[in-house]
């Protein structure tokens, strides 16, 4: 029904104007000649074809003829999951790949695109269809309003000429393919950059993955020398001043059991790494001696902040291993936190002989520290190692608050 009525309103349409032609010569000429007549039977026959092709290939590009499919104008409204102005990239790119696009201009502070695309004949005589002469001129215009979270698109492809020429001329199914060809093409590139962001995802959490089951057997080696020496120690302690030998045990008991690596949760918190520490390095006082002094200063308040597990321990044992055990008369270490712009700064720093060329080791832990901070918090957490005044080296991780 709704072929017939598009053929019947183009016949319509140029039956009134050829009869208004011949009201026209009769009143000038005071009758209307036979090849007026024939020419005007003509063209109302070349009218009808036309239209009936029109029909068949609208049909033959689409699946469903649905109301409107016939007409040369067509508009589409198009969600796009991202931001206004990756959306406008979006349907930017696209417009600019559709065949024969010519002229396109991109107005960013109005979130607009306008192409002009040549339309060629669908019908031609042999060669192929890129080959055939132009027949007109399309335009396609795109809009993007912005919303929350994403954006939506509207998308009009039309003729150059009048809306009043839609009466009398057809298009052919032109506007129509490209209507439909920008749909798909920003369908596909949706598609595309969601397969991205998951395979990202993807990448992310197995690199989340191989940081615990680095961390895990970290936790089930707990440093094999530091054990080594610390029983070692004490065996020597027990035989020349047990009181000791006891308050050795009981820190390694109490580093042993924090160290423990727990299944159930990925991240420790500062109380418990501060405890932690504290502990080792009540071992390594009583196997420095004098040589080693320690000032913690961590309000109760910030004790339940998320932070991943040994990361202070392992800016501890660098201080003292590059900084303070090569020095004869050894140093102090500081864990010191403190709040800041809405994050928590927990700083370890030492008094020792800083940055030099024989310190310093591989940057393996360090490296491990920045990556682990950006797994764990993103951007909102950060690192940061520079010297300390008047000497040393001051280690800080700051900690998102919320």
């Amino acid at each position: 029904m709704q072929s017939f009525l598009f053929v019947f309103r183009q016949f319509l349409a140029w039956t009134l104007a050829w009869a208004f032609v011949m009201a026209i010569w009769a009143i000038a000429m005071g009758r209307v000649r036979w090849f007026i007549i024939v020419g005007g039977l003509v063209v109302l026959v070349v009218v009808t074809v036309r239209a009936i092709s029109h029909v068949h290939r609208v049909r033959f590009v689409t699946d469903a003829v649905q109301p409107g499919m016939f007409a040369n104008r067509h508009r589409r409204r198009i969600e796009i999951p991202f931001p206004a102005a990756r959306a406008l990239d979006i349907v930017d790119a696209t417009i600019r790949e559709l065949p024969r696009a010519k002229h396109v201009q991109t107005v960013r502070d109005s979130l607009q695109v306008r192409a002009r695309v040549a339309r060629l004949s669908p019908y031609f005589w042999g060669g192929k269809p890129e080959e055939g002469e132009e027949c007109g001129h399309d335009t396609v215009s795109a809009t993007v309003s912005p919303g929350e979270a994403s954006a939506s698109v509207t998308l009009v492809c039309e003729p150059e000429f009048g809306a009043w020429g839609d009466w009398f001329v057809t298009d052919g199914g032109a506007n129509l393919e490209n209507a439909e060809a920008i749909t798909r093409a920003i369908s596909r590139r949706i598609a595309e950059a969601r397969a991205l962001e998951q395979e990202n995802v993807r990448q992310t959490e197995t690199e989340k993955e191989l940081t615990a089951a680095k961390l895990s057997l970290l936790h089930a080696q707990v440093e094999p020398h530091f054990l080594y020496n610390t029983l070692a120690s004490a065996q020597l302690l027990a035989r020349n001043d047990p009181p000791k030998a006891d308050q050795m045990l009981g820190n390694l008991i109490s580093y042993l059991r924090r160290s423990l690596p727990r299944a159930e949760e990925e991240l420790s918190t500062v109380g418990d790494e501060v405890e932690r520490t504290r502990a080792y390095l009540e071992i390594m006082k009583i196997r420095m001696g004098d040589r080693l002094a320690v000032q913690v200063e961590v309000p109760e308040a910030f004790r339940i902040v998320p932070m991943p597990p040994m990361m202070l321990q392992t800016l501890v044992e660098n201080a003292i291993k590059h900084g303070l055990e090569p020095l004869p008369g050894g140093g102090t270490i500081w864990v010191i936190a403190r709040e800041s712009e809405g994050r928590l700064l927990v700083t370890v720093a030492d008094d020792g002989r800083g940055f030099s060329a024989e310190g310093g080791g591989s940057g393996v832990g360090l490296k491990n520290v920045r990556e682990r901070l950006r797994l764990a918090f993103g951007d909102k957490a950060s690192f940061s190692i520079v010297a300390n005044y008047p000497k040393g080296v001051a280690a800080t991780i700051a900690l998102p608050l919320s």
